[in-house]
């Protein structure tokens, strides 16, 4: 009789728990041998049957002084995470992403339950500020799976065992995607549509809608006829609603997956929080705007660490501004305004956009196979245990 094998999966963002379920999903398609998984996750997991001990929205915290003022709040989810694996003794811990918390339960399981494989999915990006985590990160895990291809010899020269699955966002399906529905079941026709995509983290939203809110109702004034598209992520649909609260301009709000990818191939610009997004909407052929607002201190120890120019990934590839970038000072609204005006108003501007993002895609591995096929592959072959399939 095969022993099955108990995997702990924990993932603290809607990103995070996206990533989970979909490596979930693989390991079970590709294991010889029957899997067991319990953790920390959201929605996403929730429907694998992943019964989270606490609400990981409290865990969706972005920088430095942001994660100083949460300080006592992670420390309890951290012990609650180590006790979860205490008192299920998996065989290996998939730890993904957010780095503060995850690399706290990597040192509390580690001082517990020693011999348990560790693994870390989404590496921190030291090639943009402070490589020195790369070590950090050698001491405190087993296995790295990293997404992009300039991680590697950062964490190999450290002797952390890496391989390299690529970014999911380069492998979002679109095949699914209607777009000519979407604007039909919306009453959209032809018209002119901005894709509003404001984050999927508290502190993002905080800081982002009232300037993306000044913008929309600068842009419908200028433009009666045009409407506005927002996907709601689960995680911040409370405060969404509280940050639209008395809006008149012509909004749709969206909730399901499908929709909001069909909305990234159906509008016409996009106006987003800078992240993962990006990619996405880059994929689906969207020219757009990105901005990001962070605490002032955490943007000014930023700013002195990282030697980047740009924020956004395929801008990071190009090596230049192929999507525009409105940063902390520099994200108002007339700035904002400004620049998705130009892109409704110039279908040149738009179509040279999407195609310098296409170019950048290509520099980032579009079309290699999907990171979940990778990442389960490289789980199971640490693990010994015998694939079902060849990847």
């Amino acid at each position: 009789m095969v022993t099955p094998l108990k995997l702990m999966v924990v993932a603290a963002e809607a990103s995070g728990d996206t990533l989970g379920a979909g490596l979930i999903r693989e390991l079970q398609a590709q294991s010889a041998v029957p899997l067991t998984f319990f953790g920390v996750g959201g929605k996403q997991m929730a429907e694998l049957g992943i019964e989270s001990p606490f609400d990981i929205a409290q865990l969706s915290i972005l920088g430095m002084v942001e994660g100083l003022k949460a300080y006592k709040r992670v420390k309890a989810r951290v012990a609650d995470t180590v006790a979860l694996a205490q008192r299920e003794t998996p065989d290996a811990v998939i730890l993904i992403d957010s780095w503060g918390f995850t690399l706290r339960v990597a040192h509390g399981i580690r001082a517990v339950m020693p011999d348990v494989a560790l693994i870390k999915y989404v590496g921190p990006q030291v090639w943009a500020t402070r490589p020195g985590r790369a070590k950090t990160l050698a001491q405190s895990v087993d296995l790295l799976l990293a997404l992009h291809p300039m991680d590697a010899p950062y964490f190999e020269k450290e002797g952390l065992e890496t391989v390299v699955v690529g970014n999911p966002a380069l492998n979002v399906d679109f095949t699914q995607a209607d777009p000519d529905g979407f604007r039909a079941r919306h009453d959209l026709g032809d018209r002119p549509f901005v894709l509003v995509l404001p984050g999927s983290r508290p502190s993002e939203i905080r800081r982002l809608m009232p300037t993306f809110r000044g913008t929309l109702e600068r842009l419908a004034a200028e433009q009666p006829d045009l409407k506005f598209v927002m996907p709601v992520a689960d995680t911040v649909r409370g405060l969404v609603h509280e940050g639209l609260d008395g809006l008149t301009v012509p909004l749709i709000l969206i909730e399901a997956e499908a929709d909001k990818l069909s909305a990234m191939k159906a509008a016409t610009v996009a106006l987003a929080c800078s992240g993962t997004v990006s990619t996405e909407l880059a994929l689906a052929g969207c020219p757009m705007v990105i901005a990001y607002k962070v605490e002032p201190l955490t943007f000014f120890i930023f700013k002195h660490i990282s030697p980047l120019d740009h924020v956004t990934l395929f801008n990071i590839m190009a090596g230049k501004t192929v999507a525009p970038e409105f940063i902390q000072n520099d994200c108002t609204v007339d700035a904002l305004t400004a620049a998705v005006a130009a892109r409704l108003d110039d279908p040149a501007l738009r179509d040279r956009q999407r195609e310098e993002q296409f170019a950048a895609l290509d520099l980032m591995g579009r079309g290699q196979p999907a990171p979940a096929k990778l990442a389960a592959a490289a789980v199971l072959d640490h693990l010994n245990v015998n694939p079902k399939i060849t990847i």
